[in-house]
């Protein structure tokens, strides 16, 4: 399959830090691409950059073959951004904060509501849907919010550390809708976590970042036997080493 994310020669300084050093990158369509490595190593940076937030110093994005810096509206309609920290209105219910957010994409109210159906079945909250968010705990915030992010029928997915302190069951359940949409939908997904388990689980190919670089990528299985690593931790701790 054709890539479905070109990343060339990016850089990114923040003052005298230089967050990326010329970073290359190429996700393929239709597979979970994990970011991996230690904190400050870009990861976000990188993920900010492919969505439109935050425009770099040099370098080049395509996503779908858009250029995400000379038509970032046009890169915009066809994916979707999930920050760790992502929120959504306390006040509303996550019925009303479904509808809410799906008004900025569906073109006619059939669709609305079928973006909302999705939301709803995604987020698997039961009755509690109707409860207003501020009661819901982290887990049914990033069901919801999750459900945000996929409802609205995306070709690529963003994802930044989307499981990160959620317990086992609401972790379980955010990776399994994940594989989900991209088994059944052709979804292309690019993911940060520093949970090397579920990366291991969850991801085709993985990348290592480290002081704004790609050291290694490929898939797990592959990295596990070229460094003789029992599992990706190993390798993440032996490559970052050097």
């Amino acid at each position: 399959m054709p890539p479905s994310v070109v990343v060339s020669g990016l850089r990114k300084s923040y003052g005298k830090v230089e967050a990326l050093k010329g970073l290359d990158l190429v996700v393929n369509e239709g597979e979970i691409y994990g970011l991996i490595g230690p904190n400050g190593a870009g990861k976000t940076t990188t993920l900010r950059i492919i969505a439109t937030l935050l425009r770099p110093d040099s370098g080049s994005v395509e996503v779908f073959g858009i250029d995400v810096l000379d038509r970032p509206e046009e890169a915009r309609a066809v994916m979707s951004y999930l920050p760790e920290e992502a929120g959504a209105y306390r006040n509303l219910s996550g019925l009303e904060f479904l509808k809410f957010m799906a008004s900025f994409y569906a073109r006619d109210e059939s669709e609305l509501e079928e973006m909302v159906e999705e939301g709803v079945r995604i987020a698997a909250l039961g009755d509690r849907i109707r409860d207003r968010v501020k009661t819901y705990s982290r887990g049914m915030k990033r069901r919801l919010t999750l459900a945000r992010a996929l409802m609205v029928r995306p070709r690529l997915a963003i994802l930044d550390e989307p499981t990160s302190g959620l317990d086992v069951i609401h972790a379980h359940h955010v990776r399994r809708v994940i594989r989900e949409y991209v088994e059944e939908k052709g979804l292309t997904v690019i993911l940060s976590s520093h949970n090397m388990l579920e990366v291991e689980r969850l991801c085709d190919r993985v990348g290592l970042l480290h002081r704004g670089r790609l050291l290694i990528e490929g898939e797990p299985s592959e990295l596990k036997a070229k460094y003789n690593a029992g599992d990706l931790e190993e390798v993440f701790v032996g490559v970052a080493a050097v």
